[in-house]
């Protein structure tokens, strides 16, 4: 382990209220940012998007679950993988236990992936996921949104994904999107890319308390580390 300075309490206490107020100062300025995200004028949906769920056919209001708030993990999981994408996974791990809550503040939680059903549901019950997941197969809408490319738009070597032009050769990246019901109507209120998704990842918010935060330091790329739940080593 690397060296690291050791002081006594008192010292260390000292160095914890100057952090704290700066710890403040940020709480603050993410309160002020998640006013003006919520103040992000809506975009009517008005494309009729078509998933499939354990209920069968759904549309994109049937995944609101009865509620006015709609959250999307856009789960990386493409119609002929084998595996779910292993980061999706990571961040999926967190969302069991979480509806009832979202519920509660009027919000439903869903994943949809392009994957079929079938797929998905072998693996949420080899994962032990209980949030809903649904397939949108080859309908329009993980394209619409951004996070899936067809080939011929992987072909031309750029895409916009993360509100930009990219250099990207997966045909499926990971997001989170947000729908409002306001009477008929169903608005897109926000999405995030990259590392927008940062904030939705539990385990590395708790990482960011340790002394040792991520360790990804010097990695490949920072989720090398990462596996599928099942898959690591005993």
């Amino acid at each position: 382990m690397t060296e690291h300075l050791v002081v006594s309490r008192a010292e260390w206490l000292e160095a914890r209220k100057q952090l704290l107020a700066e710890e403040k100062e940020f709480t603050q300025q993410r309160d002020a940012l998640s006013a003006r995200r919520r103040a992000l004028p809506w975009v009517a949906v008005e494309k009729a998007y078509r998933f499939e769920g354990p209920e069968g056919p759904a549309s994109l209001g049937d995944l609101f679950g009865g509620k006015s708030q709609l959250v999307v993990y856009h789960f990386m999981f493409g119609p002929d993988w084998e595996k779910p994408c292993k980061s999706c996974s990571f961040w999926a791990d967190g969302y069991n236990g979480m509806g009832a809550h979202l519920a509660a503040r009027d919000t439903h939680l869903v994943a949809i992936s392009r994957a079929p059903l079938a797929k998905l549901q072998d693996r949420a019950k080899r994962m032990d996921w209980t949030f809903p997941w649904y397939s949108s197969g080859e309908d329009d809408f993980n394209y619409d949104f951004g996070v899936s490319f067809r080939p011929e738009a992987l072909a031309t070597g750029s895409v916009s994904y993360n509100y930009r032009t990219q250099a990207i050769r997966m045909s499926d990246l990971p997001g989170f999107s947000a729908f409002v019901r306001d009477g008929a109507g169903i608005y897109h209120t926000y999405s995030c890319f990259s590392r927008g998704l940062d904030m939705m990842n539990p385990a590395y918010q708790i990482l960011d308390l340790t002394a040792l935060g991520r360790q990804e330091d010097g990695l490949p790329n920072p989720m090398s580390w990462v596996r599928l739940r099942d898959e690591y080593a005993a």
